[in-house]
């Protein structure tokens, strides 16, 4: 699909189908956040009791299991599925997504709720990668980040509308009631996906053998790492971001949602600044973006025992932190040379791992008696050492000879 193929009415339809799938997805990894204290309360109701901050760490799991499922599923489903055409493959994923998010609605247990997370999680990095490349052809030559950010737009708002509204509906009548809420979003998803996304070949000679041909480039692995370990400070912050507000700034629960939609906001802005800043230098982006990110940390865990300056300080977390997104996305698949499938989609293996990361990180400090301005410390420690993992990566592309650099 390209512009000279498709009116660019049809490419919008085909791109806000995709971008539907992408809100569900930022609704579903992150709505979890906001209703960590909801979540360990009742499917850990006798630790709750007992002490809630092992309660809240324990749950931290269900956003740990959901991420090692997008670190499983991203490389394997985008291999196995390169050759197939991808807009029967993005039915396919919008589809699975559908029914593993209907599974965490009824699911009784904690540990049966952690199964359905992981599940949810596979197809997020296929659909997310796939996707990517779709809306990179609809944008065309010289625009590759923007289109990137243009699929991220759906996770975007999914923060300003979905996990707000998702977290305000399970605080009300119980935490299922959002995920209920994510199941349907995907169901409309998959049906828009089928509907508006035209015939989009895959690469008919491309095998799992060859994908993972991309795992033999060094450059892949440092961006794999920026990733992973330096957007992790993120997820540090944000996994504990009901408890920062809760219990630091000492505000009622009904604070919560309004924190996340300046989050949301602060995201939506950053993704669309990080594409055009990304097509413009991609280098100064990803270096000064992970710079603001752990200064932008250290200032949350400072100032966050009050509401106004806690809230301030979400935004900018959320405008930094989706500068680097696309920014990120974009310098894998610079790196990645003819493995773009893959690529695109381990982003979000890494993005994930970094997810889990963070959030385990976030429960440990928590756990052992840090308190919970710990986790933005541990955000800060993350991003400086994604930093560290940027400049060595440029260094070691700037020795080699011009003709071989990514």
């Amino acid at each position: 699909m390209n512009p000279s193929t498709s009116t660019r009415g049809a490419a919008k339809r085909a791109l806000l189908s995709l971008a539907i799938g992408s809100f569900g997805i930022g609704m579903t990894e992150f709505v979890v956040m906001g209703l960590l204290p909801d979540i360990a309360r009742d499917l850990l109701p006798t630790m709750w009791a007992t002490r809630q901050e092992d309660a809240l760490s324990q749950s931290g799991w269900l956003i740990s299991l959901y991420a090692l499922g997008v670190v499983v599923g991203a490389p394997t489903i985008a291999g196995f599925v390169a050759r197939f055409p991808r807009h029967k493959v993005m039915i396919g994923l919008a589809l699975a997504l559908t029914v593993f998010n209907a599974l965490t609605v009824v699911l009784p247990t904690f540990e049966l709720v952690g199964a359905s997370r992981f599940l949810a999680g596979l197809p997020h990095g296929a659909y997310f990668g796939i996707g990517a490349l779709v809306a990179a052809d609809v944008m065309g030559p010289g625009n590759r980040a923007k289109g990137v950010a243009f699929i991220l737009t759906g996770l975007t708002v999914a923060n300003v509308v979905g996990v707000p509204l998702g977290t305000f509906l399970g605080q009300q009548w119980g935490w299922r009631v959002a995920f209920g809420v994510v199941a349907f979003v995907f169901a409309v998803a998959t049906a828009s996906v089928a509907a508006f996304v035209p015939p989009h070949a895959g690469d008919p000679g491309r095998t799992m053998r060859a994908e993972l041909r991309v795992f033999r480039i060094p450059q892949v692995w440092f961006a794999l790492g920026i990733g992973a370990i330096g957007f992790g400070g993120f997820f540090a912050v944000y996994s504990y971001i009901a408890p920062l507000v809760t219990e630091v700034a000492g505000s009622p629960e009904w604070v919560v949602p309004i924190v996340l939609v300046l989050m949301g906001l602060g995201m939506t802005v950053g993704n669309l600044v990080g594409g055009h800043l990304a097509d413009i230098d991609l280098r100064r982006t990803l270096l000064y973006g992970l710079t603001a990110m752990a200064a932008v940390f250290a200032l949350l865990a400072l100032l966050s025992f009050w509401v106004v300056t806690l809230a301030l300080l979400v935004f900018v977390v959320g405008f930094v932190s989706s500068v680097l997104s696309p920014t990120i996305q974009t310098r894998l698949m610079d790196v990645a040379e003819d493995n773009q499938s893959i690529a695109a989609a381990l982003n979000h293996s890494a993005l994930n791992i970094g997810n889990s990361l963070g959030a385990f990180l976030g429960g440990v400090v928590i756990a052992i008696g840090w308190g919970f301005t710990a986790p933005s410390w541990t955000g800060a420690a993350l991003a400086v050492a994604g930093l560290v993992i940027a400049l060595l990566s440029y260094r070691r592309e700037a020795r080699r000879p011009a003709a071989l650099r990514s």
